[in-house]
């Protein structure tokens, strides 16, 4: 798939992890806003067919590409955004030193790319940065309660260092940067066998088997959808400043009662089984998202039924 060489004066921005899940959403709002979007992946986690849709598009080109080796990128870049990483716990579990380098050696790869070409880098960190957090919900200024040598730290600390990486390249190099975390995510194109709470539920509904719930369930998340997730990535390009700036949905949910609302929605007849809960698996987990508010004039529009509803409809598509 390649782009056009001219572009009729379009920006173009470099996507890096752009066949994910939220990557290939990412590429779809690029274009419809006008602008050339070339995708870097490696197929890791990604897939081709999260961006099929867009073959024949003179605007789009995807390139197989391993971000953690040297990247040579002919031509004018105005946005460089980096996506690429393993992100739930099944995927990074399989590839910790992939992860580990994608953050960092990866980070300054785009980092430097985005320096040559005088381009806004934007880099996508994730929650996960606060660990199992001592302070609630979690506003920008929290610095977390991660542990570095457990086995979400290959995770954990390269998303940490990926936000360090884009400091230091600001305050040393004039970059402009920005820096979103991002809460936890739903919506088409999430695959079956991501590992995280609503991909795991919808699969074991759809398919009649039990829900598996860890520990006693009372554990939480927020839960956003990706349309509003995307929202908030280009209004971060549009208007923030360096620092960083939580997207997600402030309204928190337990394990259980998300596991109960995927059994009515889908009218399984599935039951709920408790496993043990994971090594550090965080208790709590909800953003403050006072900034983006204020900033960016940002906050979620689709509900959590609403948008577990719109999440369904894909998954019956591919279970």
């Amino acid at each position: 798939m390649a782009a056009s060489s001219a572009g009729g004066g379009k920006p173009r921005a470099v996507v890096s992890g752009g066949a994910g899940f939220i990557g290939s959403h990412l590429c779809e709002a690029l274009l419809n806003r006008g602008m050339r979007v070339l995708t870097l992946d490696n197929f890791i986690t990604g897939s081709p067919a999260n961006l099929k849709h867009l073959e024949g598009n003179p605007d789009f080109e995807l390139r197989r590409q391993n971000v953690n080796e040297h990247i040579d990128v002919k031509g004018d870049v105005r946005y460089v955004l980096h996506f690429a990483s393993p992100a739930s716990p099944p995927q990074y579990d399989a590839n910790p030193i992939h992860t580990l380098k994608v953050g960092t050696i990866g980070t300054m790869n785009m980092l430097g790319l985005a320096m040559a070409k005088n381009a806004t880098f934007l880099l996508a960190s994730t929650s996960e940065v606060y660990g199992d957090p001592l302070v609630h919900p979690q506003p920008e200024s929290y610095w977390g309660n991660v542990n570095p040598i457990g086995p979400r730290g290959c995770y954990d600390e390269a998303k940490r260092c990926a936000e360090a990486f884009a400091m230091a390249y600001h305050r040393a190099h004039g970059v402009d940067t920005r820096i979103i975390r991002i809460f936890n995510t739903h919506g088409p194109r999430m695959q079956v066998s991501d590992g995280r709470a609503v991909p795991n539920f919808m699969a074991q509904a759809l398919r009649g088997e039990p829900l598996t719930v860890y520990g006693d369930g009372t554990q939480t998340r927020s839960l956003c959808y990706v349309s509003d997730l995307i929202r908030g990535v280009l209004a971060v390009l549009d208007k923030a400043d360096e620092l960083p700036t939580n997207l997600g949905n402030p309204h928190e949910v337990t394990m259980i009662e998300l596991a109960e609302t995927i059994i009515r929605i889908s009218g399984s007849k599935s039951r709920i089984e408790h496993r043990d809960l994971p090594v550090d698996d965080p208790r709590q987990r909800r953003p403050d998202i006072t900034r983006a508010r204020t900033l960016l004039g940002w906050e979620p529009q689709v509900g959590l039924e609403d948008g577990l509803q719109r999440t369904l409809e894909y998954f019956r598509t591919v279970v």
